[in-house]
C-alpha cells in the first residue's frame, strides 16, 4: 500500500495512553486521535479542548489516525477526508480498560453537555 511518507511515520510509537495536553491540565476527552507523523495523542474535535486538531494546526502534521479500539481509519486535514494508511507502531489504541470518555476520575457528570457538536 502506498502512502505519503512525508506525513506518516509508521515506526514512531504513540506518545502515551491519553491526550497529552488534557493529561497536563487535568482535563478529559471523548475520543483520542494519534498524529501519524510524530505519535502525539490528542483529543478529538467533539472533546472540549480539541487538542488533536490544535496539534495539527501548530505543527503542520496533516494526518491523524483513530486511537480507539477497533478503529483503524486515517484522516487527512489537507483534503478533509478519510484516507488509507499503513500499520502503525504498537499500541494502536488506548488501553482496553480506559473508559470512554476518559480518563477515569476526571470526566464530569454532565460531560455530554460539554461536548462540541
Amino acid at each position: 500500500m502506498k502512502y505519503d511518507e512525508s506525513v506518516i511515520d509508521p515506526n514512531v510509537p504513540p506518545s502515551g495512553p491519553g491526550c497529552v495536553e488534557c493529561g497536563q491540565a487535568d482535563g478529559w476527552w471523548l475520543h483520542l486521535r494519534r498524529c501519524a507523523a510524530c505519535g502525539h495523542i490528542g483529543c478529538c474535535d467533539n472533546s472540549p479542548a480539541q487538542h488533536a486538531t490544535a496539534h495539527a494546526t501548530a505543527t503542520g502534521h496533516a494526518v491523524i489516525r483513530s486511537f480507539e479500539p477497533g478503529e483503524d481509519w486515517f484522516w487527512d486535514y489537507r483534503t478533509e477526508s478519510f484516507m488509507k494508511g499503513p500499520a502503525l507502531a504498537a499500541p494502536t489504541h488506548h488501553p482496553d480498560d480506559q473508559p470512554v470518555p476518559g480518563p477515569c476520575g476526571r470526566v464530569p457528570a454532565d460531560w455530554r453537555s460539554k461536548l462540541n457538536p
